[in-house]
């Protein structure tokens, strides 16, 4: 099965490097990952890729690390309400037997009608997108802080490099986790593994934003695929938060897609976190809905849960 998907990943180059098999390589580490598929007279035309993971005795598909979406993907040219529904439908009939399921979709996924009709739940969040197809545009919708403030102070105090190892990116991302008082949710033998796939594929940039004493103040990893940059990792040393340099690396990581990558969309991966989609806005992005679905078999797995979620207040 993975053999065919390796073919099918090679002949549709526009296929979300999060569907890709050599990204799914990388961040399942503590799981598998398989892939459902339909074919129509010989040829695949939707696959639903998936990471099922074990608990103690409980099976159950979830988001690998550092992968955004997933779900199904259906070839545009079948993604008709009649084809889709059809396709979708017989995706979801061939996952396994688990005691819960849930994945965040593809914003191709405009109608997640065949998971309701399977039991499912849905939750709506939100991405947001910048269209680089007319960059004084995109300048002109900075805010005016951004604009006359921000990303001019901070060109004041730091310079944009790109030639600082891995683990430093690695160190300053966390520090933004310890500040929320969050458990990183990747360690630094992950992100190589991870970092080491992308850069074979020729697809990953790293920006830190270092001063005159050499302090970084801010990091920013990126990402692409052939129609789109994605803003993976970012983050920035609370004790330096305002120089602005966070700013500065989300601007230059912008330019960088449209004038080195020549990309025409840049994907910030937004978050439902308030201060952080504020940020989003005040750079012009336009707001993109995706999907999380959700269902839960067994409910001693609901309650492992809960009882987890729980732990942590």
């Amino acid at each position: 099965m993975k053999e065919a998907y390796h073919q099918f990943c090679q002949e549709n180059k526009e296929l979300p490097i999060f569907f890709q098999d050599w990204y799914l390589d990388a961040v399942c580490q503590n799981g598998d990952w398989e892939v459902a598929m339909v074919k129509q007279a010989g040829k695949i035309v939707g696959v639903l890729p998936y990471y099922i993971k074990q608990k103690g005795p409980f099976r159950y598909i979830t988001m690998p690390p550092l992968t955004k979406m997933m779900g199904p993907y259906v070839l545009p040219a079948y993604r008709q309400d009649k084809s889709f529904l059809k396709i979708s439908t017989a995706l979801i009939e061939q996952l396994p037997s688990v005691a819960a399921h849930e994945q965040l979709l593809d914003y191709s996924i405009d109608n997640w009608l065949p998971f309701y009709w399977k039991g499912y739940q849905q939750t709506t969040r939100y991405s947001y997108l910048l269209d680089l197809s007319n960059m004084e545009r995109v300048f002109e919708n900075l805010s005016a802080d951004y604009k006359n403030n921000k990303i001019k102070k901070a060109k004041e105090l730091v310079n944009v490099v790109q030639d600082q190892p891995l683990e430093v990116l690695y160190q300053v991302n966390k520090m933004s986790f310890d500040r929320q008082q969050l458990a990183i949710p990747y360690d630094l033998v992950f992100l190589k593994r991870v970092d080491e796939a992308l850069m074979e594929q020729e697809a990953r940039a790293m920006f830190f934003a270092i001063d005159e004493s050499e302090q970084i103040h801010a990091v920013a990893y990126l990402i692409w695929d052939k129609t789109r940059a994605y803003y993976l990792l970012a983050g920035d040393d609370p004790a330096l938060r305002k120089s602005g340099a966070g700013i500065l690396l989300a601007w230059r990581a912008i330019q960088y897609t449209n004038e080195v990558l020549g990309l025409p969309v840049f994907d910030f991966q937004g978050s439902m976190i308030p201060t952080i989609e504020r940020v989003r806005r005040q750079f012009g992005a336009t707001r993109q809905p995706y999907f999380f679905i959700k269902k839960t078999n067994s409910k001693w797995f609901d309650r492992l849960g809960r009882l987890k979620r729980a732990w942590k207040l």
